[in-house]
């Protein structure tokens, strides 16, 4: 099966290669006043980054099989059947797949088992292409967000490809070097300036963008927030580390930690499914 993502990696590369030449060469110049002083590229920060992408495609490479025999199985099981060269499906199919991302991204964030995962993508206190490339390696939490499509007739084939162009679009977005663009297009596609608030960990960004290409849903469903003052990345408390293996699992460790201490299982049901940030006493995130 043809894998788009990894076919784009030379993309990527070159796209990376260009922006650092940019960083080096030129002026800081996205028209963001005061942004925040960690822009442009960070060596350690950069290899990290590298190293969480490739650890995410090489695990990929098996969970990927899953998938498809999850989404095939459904697909088998459904007598509903859309036609695959139909200009109207494809159409439906876009929509239906960034709204499945838009809910996934938020869970992701409002649910510490599903944040543990996710928040390896926010970890990086620079923002530039390579922190697309900070990926998890835990993608399982990801797949029931879109098993309603393989049910409603999508061909699983192509329910991988959707899932591929949103990921591919979204590479773009994770920069600095591009301001805001003309108002018609922030009102609809989530851009850099969008993208950058949601990575901001000041207090007015946080839960905030969550969409994929389309930034509608979030002014649909409230959570959307322009990029209004300098952006500063990262955590609300940062990792400080630049080793792979914890930042991909640090946050795994401590929601076990807190599970393993919790005296009631309704505690142990708060930390783990809680908003990040829960605890008993409180009972609400921090």
């Amino acid at each position: 099966m043809f894998d788009l993502i990894r076919a784009a990696i030379p993309v990527f590369l070159l796209s990376l290669l260009i922006e650092w030449a940019a960083y080096r060469h030129l002026n800081h110049d996205h028209d963001h006043e005061g942004a925040h002083e960690h822009y442009g590229y960070e060596t350690r920060d950069t290899l990290t980054s590298l190293s969480m992408g490739i650890g995410n495609v090489l695990i990929n490479l098996v969970w990927k099989g899953v998938v498809v025999t999850v989404y095939a199985a459904l697909y088998r099981l459904t007598p509903l059947r859309l036609p695959q060269d139909a200009w109207w499906v494809w159409a439906l199919l876009f929509f239906a797949d960034d709204y499945a991302y838009y809910w996934y991204h938020r869970v992701s964030h409002k649910v510490r088992l599903f944040w543990a995962s996710h928040i390896v993508h926010h970890s990086s206190q620079h923002y530039n292409l390579s922190t697309a490339l900070r990926q998890t390696w835990v993608p399982m939490t990801a797949l029931p967000f879109w098993l309603i499509l393989p049910l409603l007739g999508f061909a699983p084939w192509m329910v991988l490809l959707a899932q591929a162009w949103n990921l591919l679009y979204q590479f773009f977005v994770h920069t600095e070097r591009v301001g805001r663009l003309p108002a018609p297009i922030e009102y609809v596609l989530n851009t850099p300036s969008h993208h950058r608030a949601h990575h901001g960990s000041n207090r007015i960004y946080l839960d905030r963008n969550y969409g994929g290409i389309l930034i509608l849903w979030d002014r649909l469903h409230g959570t959307f927030r322009a990029e209004t003052e300098p952006v500063r990345y990262g955590l609300t408390r940062n990792i400080d580390t630049f080793q792979p293996v914890q930042v991909a699992f640090h946050e795994f460790r401590d929601l076990w930690r807190d599970v393993r201490a919790a005296r009631t299982w309704r505690d142990r049901w708060g930390y783990a499914f809680g908003p990040p940030g829960w605890h008993p006493r409180r009972r609400r995130r921090t």
